[in-house]
């Protein structure tokens, strides 16, 4: 056998190799074909019979009719399928279940929530509304039967209004009506229970219970801050406004007096129940789950008083915490809107609001109409932006003298220090504290305004500059853990109003001359501000940034108005004035005095 023969027969052999292993089917297409014919060779034999095609399933969609349940009062409302009754106008989409007859969800039109997402206050199973009663030895709670609807979709426009109503039958004759009213504008859904017939089916149909309990969706951008401002708030007859603690669980039972409206309060927005004639035996109840979405879990229980006419007059305000809004909608519903307490509620609502109003009038963007507010505010203060100035520049004059005397006394004894202090500001015409007299007189604004703007509606979704929504925080950095004091995440607001604080503070500083560890105190609280507003509206630090930048300003200007050496001439003169002609002590300062001589006194006697 030649070389190339030989070559040709060993390329045949490793073709036939290769397609033998390339070819060979595999494990599991083996078994396929075992058992392909065994199943044929079943087949032939006749043991293995076609199989024949079930039935469909139909218990799980058809319902099971209790007959039992049919003849009892109420009975046919115990069967159906749940349809949901669209009424809806310019400001809101209210869907209505014929389940229970009640509101299954609310959508305000003209908001989103902050990831830009349609409205929805509640919606679904998660909310529930309805009568609880006794009719013959049944227990009927309206919640679990099916309602007949008159309509499947009301839509109000113009000036009309429009109604639906949702009717469980006892007969023809006798009924209970649940009746929902629309306006063509507005907030407000009318709701009216009338009871036709039924004062021998219902047991004590003068008096119904009603339970409404829901969970509420988050809108806002952080959900711990939306919390802070949710819970449920109500109203008695005599516009005593309440409300459940805005931190913990909380239930609470009103007997002795009528309520005359309840309201699920969100941080922005409201869901309220009214009646006009008021509810008895109120019991309400908020609580947090802080592993759920929703923000809070409300609910209450009530009774109902019917009129001769056998109605129970109510109606609905699903719509934005806006004080004006609110206003509008009577009942006091605007005092679920914190403004402080005391003094802070009366500069929030009597002075601050009117003024932010007639602002808003211009229609500039929210940035600058908080600029406008800021500069009006410093304006009005200014005087005693002055006075504040001028004593601390008297301190600062002065403050060579005091050295003297404490290079005299000594530090070893402070009450005589103080005494002799005390003894030179008299001499020289000079109040100690007036530079802090109207600092503290500012004080309650300062705070007014950290009540204010936290609740103030206008601010949200309202951008200026890098800041996308004045209500909540402008975020720089956020960490993606939690730090204690800060939080996850750095404020870019929040550390400039801080720097502007410090770099305030060295100013006042320079112009009082304070030394020693009084240097140092004004630069605490700053920082403890960084972490405590770091999670606060953009809007309110952005406010507190522009005073301390008008401050500033102001004490620049102050400056040619106020030369040390007159001052210093001034002092001197009072000094060569016969002690009947100095300036009498104020009551304050009479005090302090006699509290050092006793204090010097007592340490005297110490020492013998």
């Amino acid at each position: 056998m030649d070389k190339n023969t030989f070559t040709g027969l060993f390329l045949i052999m490793l073709i036939l190799v290769g397609s033998f292993f390339l070819m060979k089917p595999s494990e599991e297409e083996i078994k396929k074909e075992q058992q392909k014919q065994h199943i044929d060779s079943l087949k032939k034999a006749g043991a293995l019979k076609p199989a024949i095609a079930k039935k469909a399933d139909t218990s799980k969609t058809a319902p099971v009719v209790d007959s039992a349940a049919l003849k009892a009062p109420f009975g046919a409302s115990t069967v159906g399928s749940e349809q949901l009754i669209t009424l809806e106008n310019k400001d809101i989409r209210v869907k209505l279940s014929n389940r229970g007859g009640r509101v299954y969800s609310v959508e305000l039109k003209n908001f989103k929530t902050a990831d830009k997402k349609p409205l929805i206050l509640f919606d679904g199973t998660n909310n529930q509304f309805g009568l609880r009663f006794t009719a013959g030895s049944t227990v009927i709670n309206t919640n679990e039967r099916y309602f007949t609807p008159t309509s499947t979709e009301v839509k109000v426009s113009g000036t009309d209004s429009n109604s639906v109503t949702l009717r469980l039958a006892y007969s023809p004759t006798q009924y209970l009506d649940y009746i929902y009213t629309l306006g063509a504008t507005g907030y407000k859904v009318g709701y009216t229970i009338k009871a036709n017939g039924l004062d021998n089916v219902i047991g004590n149909s003068k008096a119904l219970n009603l339970t409404w309990s829901a969970s509420l969706l988050q809108q806002e951008k952080d959900i711990k801050q939306e919390r802070q401002y949710s819970t449920v708030y109500y109203k008695d007859m005599e516009d005593n406004v309440d409300y459940l603690s805005l931190t913990k669980d909380e239930s609470k039972q009103v007997a002795d007096q009528k309520v005359q409206w309840i309201s699920f309060k969100q941080h922005f927005f409201s869901n309220v129940l009214i009646a006009k004639q008021g509810f008895d035996k109120v019991n309400v109840a908020a609580s947090t789950d802080i592993n759920s979405k929703d923000v809070r879990q409300m609910k209450a229980n009530l009774t109902l008083i019917s009129n001769e006419a056998d109605t129970y007059p109510m109606e609905f305000y699903f719509g934005p915490n806006r004080f004006s809004t609110l206003q509008k909608q009577g009942y006091d519903l605007e005092k679920q809107i914190d403004l402080g307490w005391g003094p802070l509620k009366l500069i929030n609502r009597f002075a601050v609001i009117p003024v932010f109003n007639f602002l808003q009038n211009f229609n500039w963007n929210i940035g600058f109409v908080i600029l406008a507010l800021t500069v009006l505010l410093k304006l009005v203060l200014s005087p005693l932006t002055y006075k504040s100035y001028l004593s601390m520049a008297k301190m600062r004059v002065l403050k060579p003298e005091m050295d003297e005397i404490k290079a005299k006394v000594g530090e070893d004894n402070p009450t005589l220090l103080q005494q002799e202090y005390m003894k030179l500001y008299r001499k020289a015409g000079v109040n100690p504290l007036g530079g802090c007299l109207p600092l503290v007189l500012q004080m309650p604004i300062i705070f007014a305004f950290l009540r204010f703007f936290p609740s103030l509606f206008e601010l949200r979704g309202q951008s200026f500059l890098w800041m996308h929504d004045l209500s909540t925080y402008d975020a720089v950095i956020n960490f993606g853990f939690t730090i204690p004091f800060l939080g996850d995440h750095l404020s870019l607001m929040c550390v400039l109003m801080t720097i502007s604080t410090l770099i305030y503070t060295y100013f006042n500083n320079q112009v009082s001359g304070a030394t020693g560890q009084m240097k140092y105190i004004g630069y605490i609280s700053p920082i403890m501000f960084l972490g405590f507003l770091n999670s606060y509206p953009a809007g309110l630090n952005y406010y507190y940034f522009l005073a301390n930048m008008l401050t500033f300003l102001q004490q620049y200007l102050i400056r040619f108005f106020v030369d040390d050496k007159k001052i210093h001439a001034q002092m001197q003169e009072n000094k060569k004035k016969p002690e009947d002609q100095q300036k009498k002590k104020s009551g304050f300062q009479a005090k302090l005095e006699e509290m050092m001589r006793a204090q010097q006194q007592a340490q005297q006697g110490k020492k013998k």
